[in-house]
């Protein structure tokens, strides 16, 4: 199955779920972009290496990074690879002394370890189709996502206003989507994304 390489746009806050944050992923060549709910720790776990910050004292990450280092341990990549029922499942390649190992990670630890190993991170043509959110030129031009400063298994949005949603019209959840994307509010997006998915297999 062909990879699709991911790269991290950013983190902003969730309006609904205190906190919890959404990390943008956006494929490299395409205007599709992957958001996740995340929460609050893997959030500043993901931040302070994105913005070149060193805590006091190692973090969990680094601790792992820190191990990894010492054991001659490579992380090659990570790969989200799986979506069910609104969870995205990831893992992390690693490998030693010529030795490939594949182990299961959640997401967000994933994203965070890739970040400090600088490492690619890749997904599938599936999951992007089920999940992804294509951003329009004119919304992607204004777009200001700023990565979240220091200050949940990692899933895809539980909508609270599903009822909502169900009652709208598909015309409606389509422009309600588009004025999601213009307000850069993704986590509502996505909540619409799931909706329209579903009646897609209904």
């Amino acid at each position: 199955m062909k990879k699709i390489r991911l790269d991290i746009i950013g983190l902003s806050y969730s309006q609904t779920q205190s906190g919890a944050y959404a990390l943008i992923l956006n494929e490299s060549k395409g205007k599709r972009r992957l958001p996740i709910i995340i929460g609050g720790f893997e959030a500043q776990a993901i931040a302070i290496e994105m913005e070149n910050m060193k805590p006091s004292r190692p973090l969990t990450h680094d601790l792992f990074k820190n191990f990894a280092d010492t054991f001659e341990i490579v992380l090659k990549e990570v790969i989200i690879y799986n979506l069910v029922e609104g969870i995205f499942y990831a893992k992390l390649i690693c490998s030693r002394d010529n030795n490939e190992v594949e182990i299961d990670a959640r997401t967000s630890d994933a994203i965070a370890l890739a970040v400090r190993f600088s490492c690619p991170i890749y997904t599938y043509e599936f999951i992007l189709n089920s999940a992804g959110i294509i951003m329009e030129e004119e919304a992607a031009k204004g777009e200001n996502i700023t990565p979240v400063e220091a200050k949940k298994d990692t899933k895809a949005v539980a909508p609270k206003d599903d009822d909502d949603f169900k009652k709208k019209s598909l015309e409606d959840l389509k422009e309600l989507l588009q004025k999601s994307l213009d307000r850069e509010d993704y986590e509502k997006a996505s909540k619409i994304r799931d909706e329209l998915n579903r009646r897609k297999k209904s």
